[in-house]
């Protein structure tokens, strides 16, 4: 089985790199994406990581993860995007017959959520580290913060906690419904929740405080990007800026499918579609 895979693997980075016989729709999206950037993938390693193994009778499904590390050259400038997939294969005999990706899990939760993201509180100065929200983003973009509950859905968790780390207030506690806060072992929707954290930061005037901006040239390290794959006014997931390509565009790194340095419009993956919207925030600060 394991050397099925690894064929699997090396299939996949020979498409990759050398553009042959490449059938895969998402191998396509990461191409063109990077044709339309004028940037070429140069290098692909790849690693394997098994998570599960299930035995019925003669059938053996694994779950695994796969972690991509692209070398990436645009305009004479390199960088390294990383991104993981998990994935999952069916042999039968020893054969190998299934070998996909598994579906990225979608929020449940109402597009009529209400949160109040405005407040009587005094508005109490405060200061937005970028540096400490981008090395907090690096440190755990392929971990889990124990100090934080962990969600099958977890993009706009980490994306929170980032913003945390760089310093920005937390309020609303015990409301779930009420401002941006994570506190003994429970969270506001807006902590948790995509559709919520876009609410939140469109709106907030006290604590944590953002602008929202329409070229992502002018987002800063540090902000935030949400994206609305379907186009259908819920929005699905949440990144932070974590540095920028030969252009001045945001690379982002992200949870649930664990990235970083990607690169911002997400058009190589597989959630994407041709109706999709895009929110983007500055954090706004008293420096």
């Amino acid at each position: 089985m394991r050397e099925q895979l690894l064929a699997k693997l090396d299939e996949r980075i020979e498409q990759i790199v050398r553009r042959r016989k490449v059938n895969d729709e998402k191998i396509i999206k990461k191409l063109d994406s990077c044709m339309k950037r004028k940037a070429d993938i140069v290098k692909v390693l790849a690693e394997g990581q098994i998570n599960s193994l299930d035995e019925d009778g003669e059938h053996v499904y694994l779950h695994y993860d796969v972690r991509f590390k692209y070398l990436i050259r645009q305009c004479g400038k390199m960088y390294i995007e990383e991104e993981v997939e998990n994935r999952k294969a069916s042999f039968y005999k020893g054969s190998l017959y299934e070998e996909v990706e598994v579906p990225v899990p979608t929020s449940q939760q109402p597009l009529d959520l209400l949160i109040d993201a405005d407040s009587s509180q005094a508005r109490a100065p405060f200061y937005y580290d970028r540096l400490k929200a981008v090395q907090y983003a690096e440190r755990w973009w392929n971990e889990y913060n124990p100090a934080y509950e962990k969600f099958e859905n977890d993009c706009t968790n980490y994306i929170s906690q980032c913003l945390r780390a760089g310093g920005s207030p937390m309020r609303g506690y015990p409301n779930r419904s009420n401002g941006w806060w994570y506190q003994n072992k429970n969270w506001s929707y807006s902590w948790s929740v995509a559709n919520a954290l876009k609410i939140y930061l469109g709106s907030s005037k006290t604590g944590l405080r953002a602008r929202e901006v329409h070229d992502p040239l002018e987002l800063k390290l540090g902000d935030v990007i949400c994206y609305d794959f379907q186009g259908d006014g819920r929005f699905d997931h949440n990144t932070i800026v974590t540095g920028k390509d030969y252009n001045g565009e945001p690379l982002v790194n992200a949870h649930t499918y664990n990235s970083r340095m990607r690169y911002w419009a997400y058009e190589d993956s597989t959630a994407y579609t041709p109706n999709i919207k895009y929110k983007m925030y500055s954090i706004v600060d008293d420096a």
